[in-house]
């Protein structure tokens, strides 16, 4: 016997099951077998090539662990030239911040020495400008005023703070500077110095003038520390060490939180001040350099066996990410599926307490889900006045006994309006399978019902109009049926007082002219009558109803048009049970079709002006059929013949047969339309209707 197959060493197995969700059905699971054993590997012309395939997984570990070690490369380089380009960017916003900082102090300055070229309180407006400057500015240490010649007249404030340059041969940088703006009659900076204390400065020169001459100038002291000090922010020096140096080095000032080693710095000139001053900033060493190092070792050593643990739970690591993937979309799938749902859900447990409220039943009730949620019987959603019934309803969903087809209810919204709802109940299954509750969808049927109930009275008023626009068409007609028995009354009353009036007169001779006068009386009472029945107003009543009655009503209606038109009428009416109608809206519907057929054959020629009325009972339904021999009807139009408001005839309405239609259909019957193919005339048609014996 054949071996069977069993699951070896290298089999893998895997098994996807999607939940349903939502009343979803489930997705078939999916059982996949790959195995070095089954016969379909022993029939594989490649077995031999299944080692390299088994080998291909380590190699692509190894190659991973090199590409990961050169990530770790390239990561390094890309952080330390991230940090460059960081440092440079700090650089030139410091470098800017500083300049915009002394160009400002130069343009009050300049702006100072402007208001002093007036001769008048030139001494108070220097002292005041320059007090409030200094306060503004601590990195201006002094602000002298100078004359022509380069003596100081004022200080502010007083203390000498650059006498002169230590150890300075030749002219001073301050003699130096007042010269250059003297020449060039605008600001000019001096080079920087230390002065006796050993203080880095730099000078500002500007030039006050008295019209076209030079009468003095305003000198605005910088010490360099100080102004690093001012202008530096605290978080720029826990970063990086801030230095002026020249192009020899020279340190002049620096300012820093740290002290030690600098991985890296940056210098860009220093302009102004110039002279050749450079701002140079250095960034600390990255103390991650050497955890970087630790975490590359870590890599290596833990590398083979984080990847032989990823490799074992690879299968399970894909399956749970499919199935968070599901998951999310399913929540994600809910959640908008409930945002745009128009049709209330409420959720019920099996004592009737509610667990979940979608937001449209929120919105349909008036209160909110917190509102909701957790509450017990009695509802605050029941109007009061339909308790006992709303509460038997509820019993009887909970006994799980609920309509199939839903039921309707007065509900009551939070600020107390009623409206009508039309509930479905169904059982909240679990994943296990088990009955946890109930879950009902709600629809708010209020604006239906009064749609509904609007549509029939309009439907009833259109129908009385049709009514009174038929007896209309047929007012001339019956008039001229009413005249012959009112001129025949007329005539045997005139017989008869001439009777009496003579000697002669005999009982006897009077008995036929009166009996003769009463027949003609009840002829013309008939005929009020069903005019007045015809045009009465009322609601629709369904009652046994004798159909052969109702067509011998209808053709005392239309026989007198008939006769005008020479249209004959043949009636076929066997012996009809009792059927379940409203009387006056069967009239209405066969004078409709009776009328109609007349219209018809109002081309026709006079021998084939036949219209056909029969009835029979077939399939516990009465058929009723009333056929003409008239022009038929076009194929383009047989679509729109039951469409309110669309007529053929130029002073039809067009809503005759659409009401028709509408009262078969209340009465639970159809009407329909046939061409008849024996016609002589060859484009007859009949309307036929059914009405169901059945009561309800």
């Amino acid at each position: 016997m054949p071996q069977k197959n069993k699951l070896r060493l290298g089999e893998s197995i895997t098994k996807d099951v999607i939940p349903a969700y939502c009343g979803y059905p489930h997705i078939p699971s999916r059982v996949t077998i790959d195995s070095m054993d089954s016969p379909i590997a022993h029939h594989n012309p490649d077995k031999h090539r299944l080692p390299w395939l088994l080998a291909l997984p380590k190699f692509g570990i190894v190659l991973l662990m090199a590409a990961l070690m050169a990530l770790l490369w390239l990561l390094q380089q890309s952080e330390r030239e991230e940090q460059r380009n960081i440092l440079i960017k700090d650089v030139l916003w410091l470098e800017q911040n500083l300049r915009f900082h002394l160009e400002g102090n130069r343009d009050l300055l300049q702006q100072l020495a402007v208001d002093m070229a007036e001769p008048q309180e030139r001494a108070r407006l220097f002292r005041v400008r320059s007090t409030h400057l200094l306060k503004n500015s601590p990195e201006i240490s002094q602000i002298s005023w100078l004359d022509s010649e380069n003596k100081p007249i004022i200080a502010v404030p007083s203390r000498n703070l650059s006498d002169s340059a230590a150890n300075q041969k030749g002219p001073s940088p301050t003699e130096q500077a007042f010269e250059v703006a003297k020449k060039l009659g605008k600001p000019a900076y001096s080079q920087p110095f230390f002065n006796q204390s050993q203080q880095s400065i730099i000078e500002l020169l500007i030039p006050i003038y008295n019209g076209a001459e030079l009468g003095g100038m305003l000198l605005a002291t910088y010490p360099l520390n100080d102004l690093l000090n001012s202008q530096v922010p605290w978080w720029f020096t826990e970063k990086y060490k801030v230095e002026i140096v020249d192009d020899n080095d020279t340190l002049f000032a620096s300012k820093t939180n740290l002290e030690g080693l600098y991985a890296d710095s940056y210098q860009i000139p220093f302009d102004p001040p110039g002279h050749g001053l450079r701002l140079k900033v250095s960034n600390y060493p990255n103390d991650q350099s050497i955890l970087q190092r630790l975490l590359t070792l870590a890599i290596l050593l833990l590398a083979g066996g984080v990847f032989w643990s990823l490799w074992l739970i690879r299968g399970l690591m894909q399956k749970s990410t499919r199935a968070e993937e599901a998951l999310r979309s399913e929540h994600a799938f809910r959640a908008a599926m409930e945002d745009s749902l128009t049709v209330g859900m409420r959720a019920r447990d099996l004592n009737g307490r509610i667990i979940y409220v979608n937001p449209a039943f929120c919105r349909m009730t008036g209160f909110s889900a917190e509102e909701l949620v957790d509450r017990t019987p009695p509802m605050p959603y029941w109007a009061p006045e339909h308790l006992d019934d709303t509460e038997a309803m509820h019993r009887v969903v909970l006994a799980g006994q609920a309509p199939t087809e839903g039921f309707e209810i007065t509900f009551m919204r939070k600020n107390g309006e009623r409206f009508q709802a039309l509930v479905y109940e169904a059982k909240l299954i679990d994943g296990n399978g088990q009955h946890t509750g109930w879950m009902a969808s709600v629809l708010d049927i209020t604006e239906r019902k009064h749609a509904e109930e609007l549509a029939r009275q309009q439907q009833e008023q259109l129908q009385f109009t049709a009514r009174l626009v038929t007896l209309g068409e047929m007012a001339s007609t019956l008039a001229h049926e009413l005249n012959q028995p009112l001129a025949a009354i007329a005539s045997y009353n005139t017989g008869c007082l001439n009777l009496l009036a003579s000697d002669q007169v005999n009982c006897q001779d009077l008995k036929p002219a009166l009996e003769k006068l009463g027949a003609q009386a009840q002829r013309a009472g008939k005929i009020i009558r069903r005019v007045h029945d015809f045009v009465r107003k009322s609601e629709p009543k369904r009652a046994p109803c004798a159909l052969g009655e109702v067509i011998d009503d209808c053709l005392g209606f239309v026989e007198p048009d008939a006769r005008k038109r020479q249209i004959r009428i043949e009636a076929e009416i066997p012996a009809l049970p009792l059927v379940p109608a409203d009387r006056l809206m069967l009239e209405q519907v066969l004078l409709n079709l009776i009328r109609n057929g007349m219209d018809a054959m109002a081309e026709s020629p006079l021998a084939d002006r036949l219209l056909r009325i029969t009835a029979m009972v077939e399939n516990n339904e009465i058929r009723v059929t009333v056929a003409d021999q008239g022009c038929g009807i076009a194929p383009e139009i047989r679509d729109k013949l039951y469409t309110a408001f669309f007529t053929t005839k130029q002073e039809g309405m067009g809503v005759g047969l659409s009401i028709c239609r509408s009262i078969i259909e209340f009465h639970r019957g159809r009407l329909w339309t046939e061409t008849l193919q024996n016609s002589p005339t060859g484009s007859g048609t009949a309307f036929i209707f059914t009405l169901p014996l059945e009561s309800e």
